[in-house]
């Protein structure tokens, strides 16, 4: 654990371990700040302090009138994403990932602390024990997400978002033969050797590994829609 950690305010270590727990990959709302007080047993003058610093981590949003969410604040409004998403194939939008992803893995090797792999570590659970194939996608989002974020670079987490949103919004057509993904699916094991080598800080590795990854991704996607 670094020196920063230890001496961050109790409220927000406790925040940072309420949000973990709380977080299930559906743009989750927190409970509203008078009962977020009583459930960390802190003031709201302390909370706020603590929502501010994970507002600045990229860790949780705040929308005036519906309330404080989990995850990167959205960058883009729904006609940009539409318009993207209509100028952006399938096969470019793997094209952009490969381009950013892997060096956000590296950069996140680095500069990433042991809040940034836990959170990590917890999606790649997430993902294994889904039971849908939605809530697999919901926690496969958070990760690649939680790697960006890692980086401690706003500019690159921002740009990351708006590529995320695009993604989203484009159009796979994929084909699922079965409700749920299979205990044998390859993105496991890959995922897992992306946080290994985040949790041991191998740049190189945690490049290479999120490399393999999307290629494996990208092929699968695009044979799926080749059918």
């Amino acid at each position: 654990m670094t020196t920063a950690e230890t001496q961050e305010p109790p409220t927000l270590t406790r925040l940072r371990q309420f949000v973990r727990e709380a977080d299930n990959g559906f743009n989750t709302r927190l409970p509203p700040e008078r009962e977020l007080c009583q459930r960390l047993e802190t003031t709201r003058s302390e909370l706020r302090k603590a929502l501010a610093v994970m507002e600045s981590e990229g860790r949780v949003w705040r929308h005036v009138g519906r309330g404080t969410f989990i995850g990167a604040r959205p960058v883009l409004n729904l006609e940009d994403v539409a318009f993207l998403g209509e100028l952006a194939s399938p096969a470019q939008v793997m094209e952009a990932r490969l381009a950013i992803e892997p060096p956000l893995a590296r950069l996140a090797a680095m500069h990433g602390v042991k809040s940034d792999f836990e959170r990590i570590e917890a999606q790649c659970r997430r993902c294994r024990d889904a039971r849908e194939w939605r809530a697999y996608e919901a926690a496969d989002d958070a990760l690649h997400n939680a790697i960006a974020v890692a980086t401690h670079n706003k500019l690159l987490v921002n740009l990351f978002d708006r590529l995320n949103t695009v993604r989203r919004a484009t159009v796979w057509g994929q084909l699922r033969s079965s409700r749920l993904p299979p205990r044998t699916h390859v993105s496991f094991a890959q995922h897992e050797d992306i946080a290994r080598a985040l949790w041991t800080r191998d740049a190189d590795g945690a490049e290479n590994a999120m490399r393999v990854h999307l290629v494996s991704v990208r092929d699968r996607v695009l044979a799926s829609l080749a059918r």
